[in-house]
C-alpha cells in the first residue's frame, strides 16, 4: 500500500499532540484524521476506516486499552501504534496483547514513529476471520520486523 495514499487515524486527547501528528503525516504524505475520544474514533470507524491508527492510551472515557479491547472483539486487522506517556510496568505487554504493533513512548522521535507506521502499512495482512496476533512489530522502537 503505498503511503500517499494511505489514511493514518490519530486518536489523542491532547490538541497540541494531535496537531503536531497531523503536521508531521501529512508532511510525509499520510492523509490524515485526527480524533480526541474513543468513542469518537470508534463510532466513525465503519464509513471511515484507517489504514493505521496512532493511538494514545490514557484518554479520559474511553481509553486506548478500551480501543485495542474493541478492535480484537471485532476482529478489526487495522494495525495500531501505540504511544504513551505513561510507561508503567506491565503497560507495553498489554497494549501488545491486546493486538498493538507497535508501542513507543512520549515524546515521541518522528523518525521512529514515521518508521513504525511504515512498517506496520506494508507488513502482510492476516486474513479477515483470524485474531489478530500479540506479537509487536516493534518493541520499544526497537524491533522492526513483521511477525507474520
Amino acid at each position: 500500500m503505498s503511503q500517499t495514499r494511505s489514511l493514518v487515524a490519530v486518536l489523542d486527547d491532547e490538541p497540541q499532540m494531535r496537531k503536531a501528528l497531523r503536521r508531521l503525516l501529512a508532511a510525509h504524505g499520510f492523509r490524515v484524521a485526527d480524533y480526541h475520544r474513543g468513542d469518537e474514533f470508534l463510532a466513525a470507524l465503519p464509513s471511515h476506516p484507517a489504514d493505521c491508527l496512532v493511538l494514545d492510551l490514557h484518554m479520559p472515557e474511553v481509553s486506548g486499552f478500551e480501543v485495542l479491547a474493541a478492535f480484537a472483539a471485532q476482529q478489526i486487522a487495522t494495525p495500531v501504534v501505540v504511544i504513551t506517556g505513561h510507561d508503567e510496568p506491565g503497560t507495553m505487554e498489554q497494549a501488545i496483547r491486546l493486538g498493538a504493533s507497535a508501542y513507543l513512548t512520549k515524546p515521541v522521535d518522528e523518525m521512529e514513529l514515521l518508521s513504525a507506521i511504515q512498517s506496520a502499512l506494508t507488513c502482510e495482512p492476516q486474513h479477515p476471520n483470524e485474531p489478530r496476533k500479540a506479537t509487536p512489530r516493534i518493541e520499544q522502537g526497537n524491533n522492526h520486523e513483521c511477525p507474520h
